[in-house]
């Protein structure tokens, strides 16, 4: 019998640290894959455009991260139940169906922005796009047929620790301190262009497949209530190391081209890494961003897939774990395989994917206010202690206001 996080016994023998690190898991998972290809995109635009200027936003967006998160735990550890699988208790069938409907085109438009991330960091070295891209959905999909979810887990937390190589960057890139300070205290609050950036990074740090994803982990876990704190500050410590990923990027860009070339756009893979390598050198360069963006972008596919699969798996009724066989869950693996299969063969065909990123984004935007909405008032239903009240509520309900708004705002901005 699989020993889970929540069979492990509070005894003397084992410290609070060992058990903390035996629970931890979703949290940080579903913050590492947060940073993606596309907020790392967005992190570099910011410092590459403004400087310094929205680099303070990057340090607060963490405890907002936080508040919306922790909801998604609460929720799934009390009810034992995931996202879909609750909106569809409380508020009927159809409800839930529209949710996981309009979630499943958010995590196939992720996936491709995804996909195209890590087949531009194989261009880099010049590996054709079709190769790059069978490579990964081959080892992503033996990964989940031969997998638990606890090795899935540690497989994505693994690859995710890529990330942390931008830190490696930042401070290669010689930031003069007393200029990020005064940077980042220089807030041009009625300038469009600024703004629009501070909504793309709010819209890039909550995304809505992440909700889903976190609330469907931590059933899976089987954790229970007296896993609920160390649950938290898993929550917590995912929330701080993507916010300081992020802010590593901006800080990078910043201290290069934010100086020398500010307002230059960096839209691609091939743009950011060039823009990284005058310091770092053209080898060095390379591969510290070719090493982020693989873990940023790796762990974001494995998120997308696996909540596309358990999220339709729920409102379905089916089987939806990766602790079933392939033949016991056959609806679940055969959404994750063919999101994959699907996925990379239209990234390797070579479509032009602009129009529909913008798509993707718009999509994001209107999404986040209905999952966000959801969160909110399945929270308020939760049982005595653990039902959101009092005080709490009316800062969440700020919170959620706040995400929601500036996430449309960014959505509809694209295109307008």
């Amino acid at each position: 019998m699989t020993q889970t996080a929540s069979s492990i016994p509070s005894t003397p023998s084992r410290s609070r640290w060992l058990r903390f690190i035996a629970i931890a898991g979703p949290g940080l998972v579903v913050m590492l894959a947060d940073t993606d290809a596309g907020s790392i995109i967005t992190a570099a635009q910011s410092g590459a455009q403004w400087g310094y200027k929205l680099l303070l936003l990057q340090l607060i967006l963490a405890p907002i991260l936080f508040v919306v998160q922790e909801l998604t735990v609460r929720l799934g550890i009390v009810s034992g139940k995931g996202h879909g699988s609750l909106i569809q208790q409380h508020f009927g069938h159809k409800w839930a169906m529209l949710s996981v409907g309009t979630l499943i085109v958010a995590c196939v438009g992720a996936l491709l922005t995804e996909l195209s991330g890590l087949a531009g960091v194989g261009l880099m070295y010049g590996i054709p796009v079709p190769l790059t891209i069978s490579v990964i959905v081959g080892g992503l999909i033996l990964m989940a047929y031969t997998g638990s979810y606890l090795s899935v887990e540690r497989i994505a937390m693994c690859i995710g620790a890529f990330e942390l190589v931008f830190l490696f960057v930042a401070w290669r890139s010689h930031p003069n301190t007393s200029e990020m300070i005064s940077g980042s205290l220089s807030i041009p609050w009625k300038d469009p262009k600024y703004l629009y950036l501070v909504a793309a990074n709010i819209g890039a740090v909550i995304m809505p497949w992440m909700v889903f994803y976190q609330q469907s982990a931590v059933v899976e876990k089987k954790l229970t209530i007296a896993d609920l704190p160390a649950a938290r500050w898993d929550t917590a410590f995912g929330a701080i190391i993507t916010q300081v990923i992020m802010a590593a990027v901006l800080i990078a860009t910043a201290a290069t081209l934010g100086k020398s070339n500010s307002g230059a756009a960096l839209d691609t893979v091939q743009q950011i890494a060039q823009a990284m390598t005058p310091f770092l050198g053209e080898g060095s360069g390379k591969l510290m961003f070719a090493m982020g963006m693989i873990g940023a972008a790796l762990v974001a596919t494995i998120v997308v897939t696996l909540t596309a699969a358990r999220s339709l798996g729920e409102v379905m009724g089916v089987n939806h774990s990766l602790d079933h066989a392939p033949q016991d869950a056959p609806w679940f693996y055969g959404i994750f395989t063919a999101s994959l299969i699907l996925g990379g063969l239209f990234v390797a065909s070579g479509v032009n994917l602009v129009t529909l990123s913008v798509g993707v984004q718009v999509m994001n935007a209107l999404l986040l206010p209905i999952v966000l909405g959801f969160l909110y008032l399945l929270a308020r239903r939760l049982p005595e202690p653990y039902r959101l009240s009092g005080f709490y509520a009316i800062v969440v309900a700020l919170v959620v206001l706040l995400a929601a708004g500036f996430g449309v705002y960014a959505g509809l901005s694209g295109v307008l």
